[in-house]
């Protein structure tokens, strides 16, 4: 491995950055936590309940874009990572790494769309740090985070549940943020209104739960989408899951540019959308605080564990990770 250099495919959430994540970083620090790679982790402690902790890092390009920017795309991210646990947000951290150079207004600008998504998701930024690097030694800004939440004692969610006569939900229309970047980039020439779906979840989630804490997973389908996101559910769970393809929730706009691009919508990123995986009888729980959530798949427990989509002529053909990625720096 000495000669292997980190490519763009290393950061995209398909393969190649499992792998990396595998045989690398695992290698050394794998510590009975760490190697469940849920998108929150779980501390347990008897004193305090169990809390979850999660971390992420921006870097989009560009840096604003219609329907969001960085600061409600790093809100919104890391408050729905910690959702995937079922913790209530107690506190969340901001870093900043800016590039020399950069506009106050256009920090300004990111500083007062954190406030509104901090806002939404009813948390509080407790703590932070602003580095600053020379001129092109970054790309004008660049967000950390960390949050952490409590967990209420009767949930218990995670990629590891999803158990055999689940329904697959979806919580609304798929690829519409990276369909958005991709027009921001200039990647096709003609007019679309798709926006980007960049939201924070948790009240929402919060509220399902209240009424049907029966919920076995929650996961935010971001960099390798649906695709790569239900592939990791498959292999934590050791289960299968068949996806029905007329049943998939894709806006026409984005349907008929991924057409043109020869792009597949289940493996966009999305923003501000969410798997639910449970029993039957929580759709119209689910319903009731995300009107647009359809039913997608069902699981079933077998020593396949794979992910199968039922085409809408009626076969079956498998759908594997994301191998490449379709764009880089998506959130």
């Amino acid at each position: 491995m000495k000669d292997e250099a980190i490519t763009l495919n290393h950061g995209a959430g398909g393969r190649q950055m499992h792998q990396f994540i595998n045989n690398v970083i695992l290698k050394e620090l794998s510590n009975g936590i760490l190697e469940r790679l849920d998108d929150s982790a779980v501390i347990k402690n008897s004193k305090h309940g169990r809390l979850a902790m999660t971390t992420d890092s921006y870097v989009v390009s560009p840096l604003f874009f219609p329907g969001g920017d960085i600061g409600r795309l790093a809100v919104s991210g890391t408050i729905n990572d910690l959702t995937t646990s079922g913790a209530i947000p107690l506190g969340l951290s901001l870093a900043f790494i800016l590039e020399d150079g950069v506009k106050l207004e256009v920090l300004e600008r990111i500083v007062h769309s954190i406030a509104i998504a901090a806002k939404e998701a009813n948390v509080k930024i407790i703590t932070g740090d602003t580095k600053v690097v020379e001129q092109g030694k970054g790309d004008k800004i660049f967000i950390n985070t960390c949050a952490i939440g409590s967990i209420p004692d009767h949930i218990n969610l995670s990629s590891y549940n999803a158990t055999d006569g689940d329904i697959v939900m979806i919580t609304g229309a798929i690829g519409n943020h990276e369909i958005t970047l991709m027009k921001e980039r200039e990647l096709f020439d003609f007019d679309t209104t798709v926006t980007s779906d960049a939201a924070p979840l948790n009240i929402q989630v919060q509220s399902i739960l209240e009424n049907f804490p029966k919920l076995n997973v929650v996961k935010d389908p971001t960099r390798g989408g649906v695709a790569s996101a239900l592939n990791e559910i498959v292999d934590h769970s050791n289960c299968s899951i068949i996806l029905q393809e007329q049943a998939l929730p894709i806006d026409p706009e984005v349907a008929n540019i991924s057409e043109l691009l020869g792009l597949d919508p289940l493996y966009m990123a999305n923003e501000g959308k969410f798997i639910i995986i449970g029993p039957a009888e929580m759709h119209d729980h689910v319903r009731e605080f995300f009107p647009d959530a359809v039913t997608i798949g069902k699981v079933k427990k077998d020593k396949k564990a794979v992910l199968l989509l039922e085409t809408k002529f009626g076969g079956l053909r498998r759908v594997g990770m994301l191998e490449t990625t379709q764009l880089p720096r998506i959130c």
